[in-house]
Order: C-alpha cells, then structure tokens, then sequence
C-alpha cells in the first residue's frame, strides 16, 4: 500500500504515506469551493512532475559525479473548464551552471523529460518545460 488518505471534511483530506508516516494535507483551490489553505489534489499533481524530473536529475549527477544541488523548479499549473482539468503545467528549471558541459546539459534535460510522471500524464496535458543555466 502506498499510503490512506482520510476525508477530514471541508473539503480537506489528509494523507499519509504508509511507508514513512509523513502526511500531506489537501484543501479544495478557492476556485472549486475550497479554502486554498493547502494543496490541491491538481496541485500536486502538477508539483510531482518538477519533483520527478529534479529527482531524476538528482539520480544521474549522483551517478556521474555532477553538482546540481541548489537547483530550483517552479511550476504554473493551468486549468480547463468543461471537463475541469489540468490543460497546462509550466515547468521551469533553473539550474546551477558550475561546470555542467553542453553535453551533460541534454542528458540532464533528457532525463528529467523522461521521467515516470511527465510520461504517466495524459498527452493533451501541455507540459511546457524551459532549462535555465544560472
């Protein structure tokens, strides 16, 4: 089991990851009769896709001996009217120049573009990713 989620009312559920006990909690976006005090259930599913892709990256300078520690994601999640969906997830990388070659740039980005969640999501989300070397 990956973990139990309990509707606590209100539109909150709260989570907890069976393996480690930590929780996330979810309220309803203010858009969609919540209060926007947590996550939204869209709202991690657009923020797993910058984690999946940085933790892969993660794995492969682990692995050829990279520095990218400080490198940050920010996420846009777009939404869709009509069914109510996630039409768009904006994704930018920034990433710590160092001494990163152009070569190990494309396999950094080719990794984080193949990882498990941009690949799990359906192919009419828009996933819309930019690398910035800072």
């Amino acid at each position: 089991m990956t973990a139990e989620i309990i509707y606590e009312g209100g539109l909150r559920t709260r989570a907890v990851h069976t393996q480690s006990g930590y929780e996330i909690v979810t309220d309803a976006p203010t858009d969609n009769h919540g209060q926007g005090a947590a996550f939204s259930p869209t709202d991690l599913v657009a923020t797993a896709l910058g984690s999946c892709m940085l933790t892969l990256m993660g794995i492969y300078a682990n692995n050829h001996n990279l520095a990218i520690e400080g490198t940050r994601v920010t996420i846009q999640k777009v939404m869709a009217a009509d069914p109510r969906r996630i039409s768009e997830v904006h994704v930018r990388m920034l990433i710590p120049a160092g001494t990163l070659t152009d070569i190990e740039r494309k396999k950094l980005e080719n990794v984080a573009l193949t990882c498990p969640v941009a690949k799990s999501l359906h192919p009419d989300i828009n996933q819309d990713v930019v690398f910035e070397y800072i």
